[in-house]
C-alpha cells in the first residue's frame, strides 16, 4: 500500500471497529452486545455468528460497526465490553480499523510466496503496514527494496538459531509487529518464539494437510501416485506443520506429471492460499478454537 492508499483506508475507516467474541453459547449474548453498541452511538454494518451446538457449544460472533467520534469512544466501549465479557465467560478482541496492523514477512531462497504478498500489498488488497522482510538469504533483497521496506539478511540454521531468533525477536519488538507471515522460510521456529505470538504466526505448508506433512511432499505425493496437490496455510505452533488450518485448495494432476511439474504447480497454488490466509487474518475474520479455525 502506498501512501495514498494508506490515507484513503483510515479515512475512510477511521470511525469503524471489528470485535471478534467466542463464549458458552446462552440467550442473550447478541442482545447485549447489540445494546452496548447502541448506548454507544454505534451502528452495526456487518454481523456473523455461528455456534457449535445451540445448548452446550460455544457461541462465535464477528462484528463490524461504526460510530461518530470513534476515537473518543474508544475506552468508554471497551470498558462496555469488557463488562458484558464477564457477564458471558467471553473471550474477545476489538479491533479498530484506524491502527492499521504491522507485518514482518520472513522468507528464505525461493521468493514466489514472498513476490505475491508485495504485489497483494502494493495493489492494496492486503491492507496492512509490512514494515520488514527477514530472510536467511540475500536473494529477495532487491525485489523488497525496491518496495522501499527494508530488508534484513540474517543467516540462520539449526546450530545457531538460538542467536538468530533474539535478533529477529529484537526487530519484532523494534517495529511493533502484529503479524509474522512465514512465505516459505524454511527454518523451524522454537517454542519460544512461537510462544510470544500466538496465533499470529501464519506459515504456508506444500501439502494438502495433514496429508505428507513435513519435508518432501512432491516427492512423496508422486511416488503415491496421488491426482489432486494443495497447500495449506496455517497459524503456527509447536506442534510441526500441525497448527490451526485458515485455508487450503488443491490443483488437479496426473500420471504425465513428474516431480518437478509437481512442484511448479504446488507453487500457484501456495502463494494464493497464503495471500488468502493472510488477508483474512489483516480483516479480523479468523477465530482460533482449540486445534481449529472458525473463518467468517
Amino acid at each position: 500500500m502506498n501512501n495514498q492508499q494508506i490515507q484513503q483506508y483510515l479515512t475512510t475507516n477511521q470511525n469503524r471497529a471489528r470485535l471478534l467474541v467466542s463464549c458458552p453459547d446462552q440467550p442473550g449474548i447478541v442482545s447485549a452486545i447489540s445494546t452496548l453498541l447502541r448506548d454507544h452511538g454505534a451502528n452495526i454494518v456487518e454481523s456473523s455468528q455461528y455456534t457449535t451446538h445451540p445448548v452446550e457449544g460455544t457461541f462465535f460472533l464477528r462484528i463490524v460497526f461504526e460510530a461518530n467520534d470513534m476515537k473518543a469512544k474508544e475506552n468508554e466501549i471497551r470498558d462496555a465490553i469488557t463488562s458484558v465479557g464477564e457477564e458471558f465467560s467471553m473471550q474477545w478482541r476489538l479491533n479498530f480499523l484506524h491502527e492499521l496492523k504491522k507485518t514482518a514477512i520472513f522468507a528464505s531462497k525461493d521468493t514466489t510466496c514472498l513476490r505475491e504478498l508485495l504485489y497483494e500489498w502494493e495493489s492494496g488488497d492486503l491492507v496492512t503496514d509490512i514494515s520488514l522482510v527477514i530472510s536467511n538469504h540475500e536473494t529477495g533483497r532487491e525485489l523488497v527494496e525496491s518496495f522501499g521496506i527494508p530488508f534484513y539478511y540474517i543467516p540462520a540454521n539449526k546450530d545457531i538459531r538460538k542467536e538468530v531468533e533474539a535478533k529477529q525477536l529484537e526487530l519484532m519488538e523494534e517495529y511493533d509487529i502484529d503479524l509474522i507471515v512465514l512465505a516459505r522460510y524454511m527454518q523451524i521456529l522454537t517454542p519460544k518464539f512461537v510462544a510470544t505470538y500466538p496465533s499470529s504466526i501464519i506459515n504456508i505448508h506444500h501439502s494438502f494437510l495433514p496429508a505428507f506433512v513435513g519435508a518432501s511432499p512432491h516427492k512423496r505425493a508422486y511416488d503415491r501416485g496421488v491426482k489432486l496437490i494443495g497447500a495449506t496455510s496455517h497459524y503456527v505452533t509447536d506442534d510441526l506443520d500441525e497448527g490451526p488450518i485458515i485455508e487450503q485448495d488443491v490443483i488437479r494432476v496426473d500420471h504425465r506429471n513428474n516431480v518437478s511439474d509437481l512442484k511448479k504447480k504446488g507453487r500457484l497454488i501456495e502463494r494464493s492460499v497464503l495471500a488468502r490466509g493472510v488477508k483474512w487474518h489483516l480483516e479480523d475474520r479468523v477465530i482460533v478454537h482449540e486445534n481449529k479455525t472458525i473463518v467468517f
